[in-house]
């Protein structure tokens, strides 16, 4: 009998992760018959919840419904708040304790290294996380209808991670933050087009940007790989190998192989820097997709009700102006530290083109959207990339603390 021990992973602030779990586990109950004779699963589940987020309780995320529990053979909930002190162990002695404060920071790297270190405390095999605003099922397009199918996430993921350090699924549905945009008004294509290149990132860049906006900004699966997809090993490109936070598995049979997150204070793109770290760690992808749900319109799918037809991703509302808003401005925190890692001896020249692109981009944007909180863009920018020094300092800090802790293990 082959005994596997797998664990789901949410890095969260929204109580509605409970649902989304439940769709997970659901899946999972429906996924068992295809699991081979001589397979032994356990499941556990591991949150950290920020409670500050959404001004939220911890009984928000704790209080379970007994279908969820009765799937997990254990289940830790760690708050952003206790984590360090609750991992810091007294038989560690004081000579961790930069380490752990490095490691297990606020913010969403340190909630996913808590989790990461909890579930090999466990005896885990491997590692699935999961995100909160992310379905598992698949759509794709037919004519001018929505087609819809469910996926087998936990199984795809279990099938295939013991012949890879990682495992990344796919994604559909509305990826990118950034909304349909009407260049008929005061802004132009090529100044939105200048601004995008200039914070972007060579995931999210223009050429992939006016590609969705003939969607609606809805990414769509495909269906030749639904059908007849294959894993295959993902290529380095541009000193990474593309990952993204969920639908994402880590092998934990090999602790010494797992690698930290990091992000810069404030700033996300933690699964982005880890992306720079794996040029030595098969990342295996597989045909496996999950549903995005970043403007939250569709989180009826949950309940079973499957729309014939994706709305585009207007940036008339003030959600979505400002969900927007806030991922040009990580964006911004992120991308000098990116930069300095991935293009060091260009880095100066790179820094200032950003600079000129927002300089001159920047009070256009503010008069589309009329919000004048885009001027906010550029400050950051300068503050970000004024630290970059300090950043990357920390940044390979944490990798060193990583495996200090890990001896304790």
């Amino acid at each position: 009998m082959k005994k596997i021990k797998m664990g789901l992973g949410f890095a969260t602030g929204r109580s509605s992760f409970k649902k989304v779990l439940g769709a997970f586990v659901n899946t999972w109950y429906d996924s068992r018959e295809k699991l081979p004779p001589d397979w032994d699963v356990s499941l556990s589940l591991f949150v950290s919840y920020d409670l500050k987020y959404h001004d939220t309780v911890s009984t928000d995320f704790t209080n379970l419904s007994q279908n969820i529990v009765d799937a997990f053979d254990s289940i830790v909930f760690m708050s952003a708040e206790k984590t360090r002190s609750s991992i810091m162990e007294p038989r560690y002695g004081s000579s961790l304790v930069g380490d752990v404060e490095d490691v297990f920071t606020s913010g969403y790297a340190g909630g996913r290294n808590a989790i990461l270190y909890s579930a090999m405390k466990y005896g885990m095999d491997c590692l699935l996380f999961l995100d909160d605003d992310e379905y598992p099922v698949a759509v794709t397009r037919n004519r001018d209808s929505c087609l819809w199918s469910g996926q087998r996430v936990l199984l795809s993921h279990m099938e295939n991670i013991v012949s890879a350090d990682y495992t990344i699924g796919c994604h559909c549905g509305y990826i990118s933050p950034i909304p349909q945009i009407d260049f008929s008004g005061s802004l132009e294509e090529t100044d939105f087009k200048r601004f995008i290149e200039a914070i972007s990132n060579d995931i999210i860049n223009w050429d992939s940007i006016k590609s969705l906006m003939r969607t609606g900004g809805v990414t769509y699966a495909s269906t030749d790989l639904l059908m007849n997809g294959r894993p295959e090993e993902a290529a380095e490109e541009g000193g990474r190998k593309f990952i993204s936070g969920s639908n994402l598995c880590v092998n934990l049979t090999r602790p010494e192989r797992t690698l930290p997150f990091y992000n810069p204070p404030g700033a996300r793109g933690e699964d982005t820097f880890l992306s720079t770290l794996l040029e030595d760690r098969k990342v295996l992808k597989i045909p496996c997709y999950t549903f995005h749900d970043g403007f939250s319109m569709y989180r009826h799918l949950l309940d079973g009700v499957l729309p014939i037809n994706l709305a585009p991703a207007s940036g008339d509302s003030a959600a979505a102006e400002t969900r927007f808003l806030n991922a040009c401005m990580g964006w911004v925190r992120y991308k000098p530290l990116l930069v300095y890692i991935t293009e060091p001896e260009q880095y100066d020249c790179e820094m200032s083109l950003i600079r000129s692109s927002l300089q001159d981009t920047l009070p256009v944007m503010a008069d589309y959207f009329r919000d004048d909180r885009f001027g906010q863009i550029l400050p950051e920018f300068e503050r970000y990339s004024a630290s970059v020094s300090e950043h990357y300092s920390r940044f390979l800090s944490v990798q060193d603390s990583w495996q200090k802790i890990l001896e304790t293990l």
